[in-house]
């Protein structure tokens, strides 16, 4: 595989020492590794155009911001290695610690060579915690959903993502307009996110995309979307591949059944039937849906489990395996 390794490389620093030291390891599993100062760079773009030019298919950083900050919104997968000033230095930073925030949810799994490490990445950005709009209507929403109904009478299924291929936001619109056909109650509602450069701008109208049951809706301020999420039925994750997805484990705080499919970065949270519902395909998920609505004793179950684990346990796992497992998990991704 051809790996981008963006790391700090000042000489006789601990990061450089590092990066090569990694870069011996890597090189000797058969891998090619292009080595790049992430001082070099001065935006993601201009890590763009080396991933084009370099044809890599994977990449990974040395630094949590230094080198994450530059590796985000590409098309390839990337895995992060803590490097030190990060955790003790730049997550003091009110800007630095939310970039480094942003850049963890999007990496496919994160280094720390101490245990003490990774209990400061995991103070700093493992607790999950969601802000509802008091003042978010709830009707006025589903109004500029175009979803004419009475929200007494309705089960919306929130699909909270980037419009990007890896999330695979149009997997379960056709088995999804099926089942609205013959249950004209339920509704599937897509809500953008950010996710980077190769994201479509957000629709200029309310509701840019239409079919039956299923709608898109514009980007919106993280008050007004937790408080949607508290307002539907289910929070939906339907990607190809995940690191951490930040909207189940926010699901999850706001006591709101989720139904993820299955994958490894998702299962990792949903347990099947106990913090959530698993489907492998588009027709499971319909069956699961269905059960979610007739089932009233699953969905107070799985919400309470889900609350609990978050209450409870990390929300973003630290893969600590060899580096070859690591990088075979980046070629996964690019297999889905």
């Amino acid at each position: 595989m051809r790996l981008l390794f963006l790391a700090v490389l000042r000489p006789h620093t601990g990061n450089a020492v590092t990066a090569e030291r990694v870069r011996v390891h890597l090189e000797a599993a058969g891998h090619v590794c292009i080595l790049k100062d992430a001082f070099d760079f001065e935006s993601p773009s201009e890590i763009a155009n080396l991933i084009t030019a370099e044809k890599c298919e994977a990449a990974l950083g040395l630094h949590l911001y230094r080198a994450g900050r530059l590796l985000q919104g590409h098309r390839v997968p990337f895995g992060i290695i803590f490097g030190g000033t990060d955790l003790n230095e730049d997550v003091n930073q009110g800007e630095k610690n939310k970039v480094m925030g942003k850049v963890l949810e999007e990496a496919r799994f994160a280094v720390a060579f101490t245990e003490t490490m990774r209990e400061t990445a995991h103070v700093q950005w493992v607790r999950i915690t969601t802000t509802p709009n008091a003042a978010f209507n709830w009707n006025t929403f589903l109004q500029r959903a175009e979803i004419n109904q009475s929200a007494d009478t309705l089960h919306v299924f929130l699909l909270i993502c980037g419009l990007r291929q890896v999330k695979d936001p149009l997997y379960l619109v056709d088995a999804f307009s099926e089942w609205h056909q013959e249950e004209p109650s339920v509704y599937m509602v897509i809500l953008p996110t950010h996710g980077g450069p190769e994201c479509r701008p957000a629709p200029p109208a309310p509701c840019r995309f239409r079919a039956a049951g299923v709608r898109q809706m514009g980007e919106m301020a993280q008050e007004d979307l937790h408080a949607a999420m508290k307002s539907c039925f289910a929070v939906v994750n339907s990607s190809v591949s995940e690191g951490m997805s930040a909207a189940i484990l926010e699901a999850m705080h706001l006591e709101v059944p989720v139904l993820a499919r299955n994958i490894p970065g998702n299962a990792a949270v949903v347990k099947h039937e106990v913090t959530g519902l698993l489907f492998a395909d588009p027709q499971e998920f319909v069956q699961l849906g269905k059960r979610l609505i007739s089932d009233p004793a699953l969905e107070k179950e799985i919400v309470a489990n889900g609350k609990e684990y978050v209450r409870m346990h990390h929300s973003w796992r630290v893969e600590r395996d060899t580096y070859q497992r690591l990088l075979r998990k980046l070629e996964g991704s690019l297999e889905g």
